[in-house]
């Protein structure tokens, strides 16, 4: 009998690697300053047909955690991506939540940032082959560091550039960001897994365990909101029609980014001035 042969880890990511040459795209998104050339460029990608056929996600538990971004208000202080690299411990090539300068069609400078966006019908989760990545009842798309193999299905089917594949193992190194912006409150996760935004889900876990309120008690909330010195970023419970998101989403014109391809992400923005939508 022919000895069978089984694929390393090694050998199994690099052949993953292989699969997508959206990858080498995707992982340009980040840095390209128009924010439309962004966009032109993420509708040529060859996206998996289960980025468009997956299923929905209803979220049916008894919260719906969104947050909401306001373009008039940011100013690019990237406050929020420090934040989120102290208290999350991420590294400067990682970072979870990206900040993009671009320029309305007339003429005004306006700063995007970008987090993951958490999506309810989450591509990312449909094309997990072992549940490593999924959604919650509350709306968040959480990972299972355990679990990931790191095939890099989810990095690929993504289509807003929101996942970073771990390359290497951090030791002992400080974080770049802290003490200043926050001290670390979550594990480094260890190499050959996807990493992501979380919205803080340690925060917001641990503060409704405890009666606090997301969005209100800043113990229970996202680092990135509680930073933000203008106060452009809301966070909260979209069941709540009491909650300050949902006041705001009720009252205001906002957009969510590719709405065009059924994510349905529970991150919303407030257009910047001159920027219809």
């Amino acid at each position: 009998m022919a000895e069978e042969k089984y694929l390393t880890r090694r050998e199994f990511i690099a052949a993953m690697a292989a699969v997508g040459g959206s990858i080498a795209v995707a992982a340009a998104l980040s840095e390209i300053g128009d924010l439309r050339e962004l966009i032109e460029r993420e509708l040529a990608l060859e996206l998996p047909d289960v980025v468009r056929e997956a299923e929905g996600h209803t979220v049916e538990g008894t919260h719906h955690w969104a947050m909401l971004i306001d373009l008039r208000k940011c100013i690019g202080c990237q406050y929020c991506v420090y934040a989120c690299q102290a208290v999350n411990d991420v590294p400067d090539d990682m970072r979870w939540n990206v900040h993009i300068v671009d320029e309305t069609p007339t003429g005004s400078i306006f700063h995007m940032t970008r987090p993951c966006l958490h999506c309810n019908n989450a591509p990312c989760v449909s094309v997990c082959p072992v549940s490593a990545t999924y959604s919650r009842d509350d709306g968040l798309v959480v990972m299972d560091y355990d679990k990931c193999i790191g095939c890099r299905y989810c990095e690929v089917a993504c289509p807003y550039d929101a996942r970073k594949f771990n390359w290497e193992e951090r030791g002992d190194e400080p974080n770049p960001r802290a003490p200043e912006w926050g001290t670390p409150e979550v594990a480094r996760r260890p190499r050959g897994v996807v990493e992501k935004c979380t919205f803080c889900i340690h925060r917001i876990d641990a503060g409704v365990a405890n009666g606090l309120t997301p969005g209100v008690d800043p113990e229970a909330t996202p680092a990135c909101v509680n930073i933000c010195p203008v106060k452009a970023r809301v966070f909260g419970d979209l069941n709540n029609p009491e909650s300050e998101i949902s006041q705001i989403i009720a009252s205001t014109a906002t957009f969510r980014l590719r709405e065009d391809l059924g994510t349905e992400p529970n991150v919303y923005y407030i257009p910047p001035e001159g920027l219809a939508i």
